[in-house]
């Protein structure tokens, strides 16, 4: 069929029940892209109608060297989503009852990820999105529907998905500076450093609402030249700035100096930023998570014996489970959780994390014996993370002089600029020796995977095998009971929670049993959708999946309060 069928069966429906709308499902040929009416809704209150839009190359026309590699293709659909998504605003308004009208596609923040609302393919570039059908009350209005979908919608494509019609610079530089941005992560590791943050980037936000870059009074970063390297991009050239390397890093100084904003820029720095945003050089080890105290949080069968052993009722914390987990117990469990998840980096400020987990000084050891005291502090098992499995830490702490003694290097910030001040750091621990008592031990102590028990793992809510529910970027209602991610700061948007409710569903049904560790079902999972893309996850195409990490999904796998392990 073709547009002008569509549009006459559009007229033809005018007046009629809105369940009439199901007769135009199908694949539509317009003349320069096909439309197809993936789902249509029920009712103009339910989700919008889901419809994808199919361009050939030879009528988009961007050159192939946009999209020649995976980071500048994911670059270039990141783009062209954002292209459609202003032009629906333009072009689409209300139209009738409930969601009438509305032509939208996902909405996305300050980052570059890999989304399924745009799939750049070998022969044609591919937009899912939504638009809800008009009608007055439950009858449909054919004529305003037929005006969207065969005026408007063609008219948002030539102004979004034509190359001739778009920025070519802007699009360039987007391409260019994402590739760039990966080329320094992948090469994080050859430079022995864990992030990276470029000279002249603008680090604090305009609030804690809005990620875009603040503009009045903001002081570029600068790093301390005894930090400041050089690192050399295929686009962009020779980059300087403070490169942050592998083994225990302090960021101290005074409060309201800059300390958590760097931190902040450092634990989103594992994504690429859209040119503008001010961050887009600031790079971090992909596989560094952000650990915090999360008081109440359900703990299934971790081993948090490394931080806290000899309960009172000698209860075992070798295989520790609770439904209310305190700041300490949690903090320890996100750790152990993030190493078996396979974290080279973690990240910790200690503004949100547990007093007692990060230090007990000389005083309360004197008060309290170390007998009568199950918590080891995080201080005397930073070294052994290092030391015995190469995991780096960056810490922000302003309350504890102690940890100077344990720091490869230290970094003050002082209105927003960084200074290095090991040096100094280390004289002071020299002339005011710490007299507190090591408690650690003299290794960290080990990491044992988890295996699953599938059957606890059920996404079923009364009659339907499935029911999954997302609300916005923090919680997951997943089958009886829900999932609190508030604590995940390094998910960003609802796309992702969509995707990882999928992802877990996908995990029991092909890779959870008796022989794999959790470990291996996030290598195998993440595996899948490396090879053949996100749509694995579901067996109808979705627009609102966005790409997630290993260590977020097993976040939310560990938070399920269903979870039984062996």
């Amino acid at each position: 069929m073709d547009n002008q069928d569509l549009y006459k069966t559009l007229i033809r429906l005018d007046g009629k029940g809105y369940k009439a709308y199901k007769d135009i499902k199908g694949n539509y040929q317009f003349p320069k892209f096909e439309l197809i009416f993936e789902h249509i809704q029920g009712d103009p209150f339910a989700s919008p109608s889901k419809l994808i839009i199919k361009i050939a190359h030879e009528v988009a026309r961007f050159p192939s060297d946009l999209y020649k590699n995976e980071s500048r293709k994911i670059a270039l659909e990141d783009y062209l989503i954002r292209q459609f998504g202003q032009v629906c605003q333009q072009v689409s308004h209300h139209r009738g009852s409930g969601k009438s009208g509305s032509i939208s596609i996902i909405k996305i923040g300050q980052e570059i990820l890999k989304r399924t609302a745009a799939n750049i393919k070998k022969n044609e570039i591919e937009i899912r999105f939504s638009v809800g059908l008009p009608a007055r009350g439950r009858t449909i209005l054919g004529h305003q529907a037929a005006q969207m979908l065969c005026e408007d919608i063609p008219d948002i494509l030539e102004q979004s998905l034509l190359y001739q019609a778009l920025d070519s610079q802007a699009i360039q530089k987007q391409v260019e500076t994402a590739e760039d941005a990966d080329w320094i992560r992948q090469n994080l590791l050859n430079h022995n450093l864990v992030a990276f943050i470029a000279n002249g980037s603008i680090l604090p936000r305009k609030s804690g609402v809005d990620p875009r870059p603040l503009e009045k009074d903001v002081i570029p970063f600068q790093s301390p030249k005894s930090l400041e390297i050089t690192l050399e991009t295929p686009n962009k050239g020779l980059i300087k700035g403070l490169g942050i390397p592998q083994g225990i890093t302090l960021i101290v100084g005074g409060g309201y100096h800059g300390k958590s904003t760097l931190l902040k820029a450092i634990e989103l720095g594992i994504y690429n930023h859209i040119p503008g945003d001010g961050r887009e050089f600031v790079i971090s080890d992909a596989s560094a998570v952000k650990i915090r105290a999360e008081d109440g949080r359900s703990i299934v069968g971790v081993d948090i014996s490394p931080f806290i052993n000899q309960l009172p009722q000698q209860r075992s914390t070798h295989s520790f489970t609770t439904t209310n987990a305190s700041g300490s117990t949690s903090q320890a469990a996100n750790i152990i959780e993030a190493l078996e998840a396979e974290t080279n980096v973690l990240l910790v400020d200690e503004d949100t994390a547990a007093t007692n987990f990060m230090i007990r000084d000389r005083r309360m050891q004197q008060l309290i014996a170390k007998n009568k005291e199950p918590i080891t502090p995080f201080i005397d098992k930073i070294k052994q993370l290092y030391t015995d499995y190469k995991v780096s830490t960056i810490l922000v702490m302003g309350g504890s002089g102690d940890y100077f003694d344990v720091a490869d290097q230290v970094i003050a910030m002082d209105n927003f600029q960084p200074y290095n001040v090991t040096e100094k750091a280390k004289k002071i621990a020299q002339e005011k020796p710490n007299e507190r008592i090591i408690e650690g031990g003299n290794q960290f102590g080990k990491i044992t995977p988890r295996i699953p028990i599938s059957n606890s793992i059920d996404p079923s809510r009364g009659k339907r095998d499935v029911k999954v529910k997302v609300r916005d970027v923090d919680q997951v209602v997943f089958g009886t009971e829900d999932i609190d991610l508030t604590a995940i700061e390094q998910l960003i948007e609802p796309g992702q929670l969509r995707a990882i409710s999928a992802a877990i569903i996908y995990a029991k049904q092909h890779y959870m049993n008796q022989n794999n560790g959790l470990p291996n079902i996030l290598d195998k999972v993440m595996e899948d959708i490396d090879n053949e893309g996100l749509d694995i996850l579901s067996r109808f195409p979705q627009g609102d999946f966005v790409l997630f990490r290993r260590f977020e999904l097993a976040a939310a796998i560990n938070r399920l309060r269903s979870l039984k392990v062996q």
